[in-house]
């Protein structure tokens, strides 16, 4: 596990936060300490698999390769160093896209292996927010380190490692740390913030919305992922109304239909052409309860709930971060969706 001088100071930084969970209220840090007593050994899965990727792959065989296995991301490998060297991420094929859309490179660089594609100078440039170090924890590890490092970096995949053999045994996600802490509620006591609603607890963004016309075009949703670093954009018809949702995940389809060389068509099309399993719009509402939304959003196994009102005008979007960092981190005193 890659731990530099930065992460080293923003812990000292959590750990002083603590003391302050006692002025917040009686029962406000009761997630946070029960996170902070389960390691993430805990969330692994009695059967499960990871996809690891060589570095030496073809850029467009390791693409197909995660929506051959419906996965987001995939360590990647360095057989020369022998060591994780980072991870391979939908966020990558985005970027290409957006960068290289109908330019003769993007036939070039589906023939680059990933370690050549990697080193490529407009990487420094044009991905410089992305992390090209393995960003990854120890099964020992606990929850409550697992969810600041995936808020804090604005990751979405995070590595399990085995601290003896180094080698990666599960991949923990904002799903599967919810899931973990909703399996458990019964067994924690009621605290009574769940009563309110998410509006009312500021849990989620409400305003400055990315959200997306379908009769915009297919390459203004990628600029979209790209320029304001959101995974997924509500597709709004010309009332306003929410009539779709387009996440991420759905762009690394493109690869495996061949399809991303037009990317002039609406969002209306982009959304009906759409065969693979997707992502629903599953909608909250004001006036719902924080438990209700917690149990709507692990029960439907989405990555967000869309707020809209009585007419489905969009109000907002409520992420698995937003609930994460609203019952882990909050109490504690620590924002980790900060800019």
């Amino acid at each position: 596990m890659v731990r530099s001088s930065e992460e080293s100071g923003l812990w000292s930084l959590v750990f002083g936060l603590w003391s302050l969970v006692s002025a917040a209220g009686p029962d406000s840090g009761l997630f946070m300490d029960f996170m902070k007593s389960h390691s993430c050994y805990e969330t692994i899965p009695t059967s499960s698999k990871v996809l690891l990727l060589d570095t030496k792959l073809k850029v467009k065989a390791a693409f197909v390769a995660l929506v051959c296995n419906g996965l987001r991301a995939a360590p990647l490998w360095d057989s020369r160093r022998q060591h994780f060297v980072g991870m391979l991420t939908i966020t990558d094929f985005i970027n290409v896209l957006h960068c290289f859309y109908k330019s003769p490179r993007l036939c070039e660089l589906e023939r680059h292996r990933i370690d050549t594609w990697r080193g490529l100078a407009f990487q420094k440039v044009y991905l410089k927010n992305s992390h090209h170090r393995l960003i990854s924890v120890s099964a020992n590890s606990s929850l409550f380190e697992a969810v600041f490092l995936l808020l804090r970096f604005k990751i979405h995949r995070l590595p399990v490692v085995d601290p003896e053999s180094g080698n990666v045994l599960h991949i923990l996600t904002h799903k599967r740390l919810l899931k973990f802490l909703h399996l458990h509620l019964q067994t924690l006591p009621r605290p009574g913030f769940l009563d309110r609603s998410v509006l009312d607890l500021g849990i989620g963004t409400f305003s400055d919305l990315a959200v997306i016309r379908d009769s915009d075009r297919l390459i203004s949703a990628l600029t979209l992922f790209v320029q304001r670093r959101v995974s997924a954009l509500p597709v709004v018809d010309q009332q306003g109304r929410v009539v779709g949702l387009y996440s991420r995940f759905d762009v690394i389809n493109l690869a495996a239909q061949k399809s991303y060389s037009d990317l002039e068509v609406t969002m209306r099309e982009t959304l009906r052409r759409r065969t693979c399993f997707i992502e629903g719009v599953i909608k909250c509402y004001p006036q719902e309860r924080l438990e209700t939304v917690l149990h709507r959003i692990v029960q439907e196994q989405v990555h967000r709930l869309v707020m809209v009102d009585s007419s489905d005008r969009v109000l907002g979007i409520v992420s698995l971060s937003d609930l994460l960092q609203a019952l882990v981190l909050s109490p504690a005193g620590i924002n980790a969706l900060l800019p």
